[in-house]
């Protein structure tokens, strides 16, 4: 049990780590370009999510790339656009109002990275951290699939029988790139 605490709380560091670039990224594209990813449905930004997936699963499967953007920079992209999907789910598309204060955007951001670190928390302490024994194409392939569920449920206009709504799949995505940054991180160390 003790070692499970311990790996936890390098978890929650290496987690908060992996959101702080992120953020940075999210922050300092919201200086360039303001909030004009508002005017987006979140069926864009879900189809903005399976094109960064598609990406990472290509250069896997090929071994190399043509474009030198980093996967490490795709899996960022894949937190940043969940969080904003995440924005979009609560707050409705900006096709009207897509200009948002910076520091709004920023608290948004911060709570939804907040949800998904507690939910992460919540995951691992009953998982028991399986995650880290994962390959990261496996962890692909689970957000390519959560992607396929998301789109299945907008095109059922967001209506579900038993299963988890859009926002739970979003908050996974979120996590599951998390975790493959850190992966990946760990290879490099």
């Amino acid at each position: 049990m003790q070692n499970f605490n311990l790996y936890a709380l390098n978890t929650e560091k290496q987690f908060q780590e992996a959101i702080s670039k992120a953020r940075s990224i999210f922050v300092n594209k919201t200086k360039d370009y303001g909030t004009a990813w508002r005017i987006l449905r979140t069926s864009s930004l879900t189809d903005q999510l399976f094109i960064k997936a598609k990406r990472i699963r290509s250069i896997q499967e090929k071994g190399n790339q043509k474009v030198e953007d980093s996967i490490d920079l795709d899996f960022i992209g894949l937190i940043n656009y969940s969080i904003m999907a995440l924005i979009q789910l609560e707050l409705g598309d900006g096709l009207d109002d897509h200009e948002m204060e910076h520091s709004k955007a920023t608290k948004l951001y911060d709570h939804n990275t907040d949800i998904a670190f507690r939910l992460m928390n919540n995951k691992n302490h009953d998982y028991g951290e399986a995650w880290r024994e994962m390959r990261v194409s496996s962890i692909t392939d689970l957000i390519l699939q959560k992607l396929l569920r998301i789109k299945e449920i907008e095109d059922n206009d967001g209506k579900t029988i038993i299963s988890e709504g859009l926002d739970a799949n979003y908050l996974d995505i979120v996590n599951y790139a998390v975790f493959a940054l850190i992966l990946l991180d760990d290879k490099t160390s």
